[in-house]
């Protein structure tokens, strides 16, 4: 598969967080309204040692932190377009592409719009209805290799990636809920 522009895309093939050779680190998960969360991050060299550190941290954090299935860089305080997923074991997951890293990530196709409720670790208290596409289309690189990657996916996986994204935006889901109306407060905290 190719952009028309000569860069080849593929799926995450062999790419697992440990083909990173860096052990994570937890990192502190900052909350709204810290300003990183509200500005767009940069794009990043996805094989830049800074950058596959990152990358593992994040997986690192996300792992810890129950029901977590999906974690950017700006909610570790960090202004780059790097975030990684994973909905393995959700209950509203139906395609699982397991735990993975994108950077430089974008919707290259989004259609079937569908509301659902959303949180965030970042907005630790509330909850909010969102319509997201539920068939999406995602062009980015993965951390380490650099390799281009095309994902085809749907439902929540869907979902958890455009709300990454949103974060690497400088957008919370908040931003995006119909108005008031639409956002309650959590009754389960994790």
């Amino acid at each position: 598969m190719s952009d028309g522009q000569g860069e080849a895309y593929a799926g995450l093939g062999e790419w697992t967080p440990e083909s990173l050779a860096v052990a994570g680190e937890v990192r502190t998960v900052v909350s709204a309204p810290h300003p990183v969360l509200s500005r767009a991050g940069g794009d990043v060299d996805p094989t830049a040692e800074e950058i596959i550190r990152l990358a593992a941290d994040l997986v690192a954090t996300m792992r810890v932190s129950p029901g977590c299935v999906g974690l950017a860089a700006p909610q570790v305080g960090v202004g780059a377009r790097v975030f990684a997923v994973d909905v393995t074991g959700h209950p509203k997951a139906v395609t699982v592409h397991g735990t993975f890293v994108l950077c430089n990530a974008r919707v290259v196709e989004a259609t079937r719009w569908k509301p659902g409720r959303e949180g965030c670790m970042s907005v630790p208290d509330l909850t909010g209805d969102v319509k997201r596409a539920s068939r999406l289309v995602v062009e980015g690189a993965l951390p380490g290799t650099g390799a281009a990657v095309r994902l085809v996916t749907d439902g929540f996986e869907a979902r958890a990636l455009q709300h990454e994204i949103d974060h690497c935006e400088g957008l919370l889901f908040l931003d995006r809920v119909a108005g008031a109306h639409a956002v309650y407060q959590r009754k389960v905290y994790l």
